[in-house]
């Protein structure tokens, strides 16, 4: 049995209340987390965050490859969506970080 077969067959036995139930339980987790990081940790953070949606990107797109009905593929996009956001916004802040320690001539 292949990964696809065994992530669409899992998915027709989940009820879609079940889904965005743990989508919207996941949100209020990650954003009380997030805020209770200090500002002094929160670049560092963003940085390894960058190779974590990678992968959740990866994974989208694995999975977009199985779904066979228009939510599943619309809620795939939208999330493909933010977490290329992410990764790009968490570059960019990076970049900008480490701009601020080079020497200045």
């Amino acid at each position: 049995m292949d990964f696809l077969t065994l992530a669409s067959t899992s998915a027709e036995r989940t009820p879609i209340i079940t889904l965005l139930a743990i989508t919207v339980l996941a949100g209020f987790v990650g954003f009380f987390v997030i805020s209770k990081v200090p500002n002094t940790l929160h670049t560092p953070l963003m940085s390894a965050t960058n190779a974590i949606h990678g992968i959740v990107l990866l994974g989208g797109l694995i999975a977009m490859f199985g779904a066979d009905d228009a939510l599943t593929k619309a809620m795939l996009v939208v999330a493909i969506a933010f977490g290329m956001i992410n990764i790009v916004g968490g570059f960019l802040v990076t970049d900008r970080m480490l701009e601020m320690f080079k020497k200045k001539d």
